[in-house]
């Protein structure tokens, strides 16, 4: 569907986008977005380049990328300053491999926990608060030693 110029009140810009009237206002105190002049009758009306300004957003978002990073990018989006908007990609794709590493880590870690919770018979403590009482849990990748209670 092709959207006029200036033909979306906020609350059908809002429905158009998939986010709430709020989440426009926030955008446009962020400066992410900008506020439309008040036209005939004191309403703000939104249009194509709104829309595709907050589709812009919420992708960006969607890649990780934090309201600041998303205002950098909104700057470098004429197209021509692709050198730093790919600086501003890299990072986020070193944060990503870094954060995969991390939920590695500590999924190995909760399967090993799991695996001696599940193993577990008679009075013993728990695995899992055993492992949590020790400073260097999140380090673990093995299942915590097992003690008997008592």
């Amino acid at each position: 569907m092709e959207i006029q110029q200036d033909q979306l009140t906020i609350g059908a810009f809002a429905r158009q986008g998939g986010v709430t009237v709020e989440t426009i206002r926030f955008y446009q105190r962020k400066g992410l977005l900008p506020v439309p002049n008040r036209l005939q009758g004191g309403i703000r009306r939104y249009g194509a380049a709104d829309i595709r300004r907050l589709g812009f957003i919420r992708s960006a978002q969607g890649l990780g990328f934090s309201l600041e990073e998303v205002a950098q990018l909104l700057r470098l989006e004429d197209g021509s300053h692709c050198r730093e908007a790919s600086r501003l990609a890299e990072g986020k794709l070193q944060q990503v491999r870094q954060k995969l590493a991390d939920l590695q880590r500590m999924e190995i870690a909760l399967a090993a926990i799991v695996d001696a919770c599940q193993a577990q018979t008679g009075a013993l403590s728990c695995p899992l608060t055993e492992s949590l009482q020790r400073s260097d849990s999140l380090d673990a990748v093995e299942a915590p030693p097992v003690r008997p209670r008592g």
